[in-house]
């Protein structure tokens, strides 16, 4: 979704993008427009540390001012913390690299996706404009920890991705910076996430789960309300897309509550291997704890696919209940079973809730509507 954004800004501005980290996949892993994206950008980790020291250098002796300021912020956010002022330091360093390559390309402007405190020292130390996205939760878990207060003063704006979002930053923020906040959703292309042919009749229901196997995600919910739906609908299969630390606890469940029939585990899909799991779902289920405005949601929503999803953060603002989706509270595995039977048992609620979300995408998070959107934020 981001990578999208930037592409679709593009059309609007001069743009330059930089990570601090290289690709987390092989090229040959990356679709033709990663491949496109990460051939433009320019990479702060993989120099090292002689790219580290060499920037440092450059700043200390070209601006030492702008030095000692940025140098004493970051020591100033870490306190009397041996470790935050380790990695405060490492951050530094990274905000050395990224304002030398900013001054070399006279770039005068750093917006920066999630709560980065590299931009945060970048704007001390070389007085760039910055402005951030935030999404969430982390850091509205951790305010302090992540600087937001810190991080919102010193924004030209902020953009929020909810008005949840918003509502955390400005319980964490000043009164005064309030009205730098603004809300530009995220979205998707409908076009590339086109409806997909509804089936009436379910020899086999197929229920597709993508995003992060972690404890916030609470796929274990999930293979609860599996456990309990698959004694009334013997004939359910749930898809499990997605990787990390909690696979083996999740499979190890699995095989506990004896459901290896009934759960298959995709791990890290690519793209085309996931288009075509959304065409073959007959539901899309998502029973996070925590989220921002989950991008797998508005992509299944797109493709007309029935969703039940959990009534948390930002989530009401994309789905509203029996109308464009079914919510449920977080950690019910019960009420997410039943919310699972209620679209298994009745195909006219599957078809109007399936069409009812692709109408709410094309309203409210339409990719372009709402790049063309945050293009005005920066243009004002």
């Amino acid at each position: 979704m981001i990578l999208r954004e930037v592409r679709l800004l593009r059309a609007h501005f001069e743009i330059e993008t930089i990570s601090v980290r290289a690709p987390d996949r092989p090229v040959a892993q990356l679709s033709a427009e990663e491949r496109d994206e990460a051939a433009r950008t320019f990479y702060v980790n993989p120099g090292g540390a002689p790219a580290a020291l060499k920037a440092l250098i450059s700043v200390l002796f070209s601006s030492p001012v702008q030095f000692a300021r940025g140098f004493g912020y970051a020591v100033k956010l870490a306190g009397f913390r041996m470790r935050q002022l380790g990695l405060n330091l490492g951050y530094f360093a990274q905000a050395a690299i990224v304002g030398c390559f900013m001054r070399a390309k006279r770039l005068t402007h750093l917006h920066t996706h999630y709560s980065s405190t590299v931009a945060l020292l970048v704007q001390k130390t070389f007085g760039f404009e910055i402005s951030i996205s935030f999404h969430g939760p982390d850091e509205f878990n951790d305010p302090a920890g992540f600087w937001v207060r810190e991080k919102v003063a010193a924004c030209k704006f902020v953009r929020a991705i909810s008005h949840f979002s918003r509502s955390q930053l400005m319980k964490s923020s000043e009164v005064s910076d309030w009205d730098k906040i603004e809300v530009v959703y995220m979205g998707v292309d409908p076009e590339a996430f086109s409806a997909r042919p509804f089936r009436a009749d379910l020899e086999r229901v197929e229920i597709l789960c993508v995003g992060r196997l972690a404890p916030v995600k609470a796929q274990h919910i999930l293979i609860g309300a599996i456990d309990l739906v698959r004694r009334d609908h013997p004939n359910v299969l749930l898809h499990i897309v997605g990787g990390g630390p909690d696979r083996k606890p999740l499979e190890a469940e699995v095989e506990a509550r004896g459901l290896g029939q009934y759960v298959i585990f995709h791990g890290f899909t690519a793209q085309d291997k996931l288009d075509e799991l959304y065409r073959q779902a007959d539901i899309f289920a998502l029973p996070s704890f925590a989220e921002g405005v989950p991008g797998v949601l508005m992509e299944a929503m797109a493709m007309e696919i029935p969703c039940v999803a959990t009534w948390i953060t930002g989530i009401p603002e994309l789905i509203r209940n029996g109308v464009d989706g079914l919510l449920v509270a977080p950690s019910d595995v019960e009420a997410f079973a039943g919310a699972l039977r209620q679209l298994i048992t009745d195909p006219e609620l599957r078809k109007r809730i399936g069409e009812a979300g692709r109408v709410q995408v094309l309203d409210k998070f339409d990719l372009r509507k709402n790049s063309a959107a945050l293009a005005e934020v920066f243009r004002r």
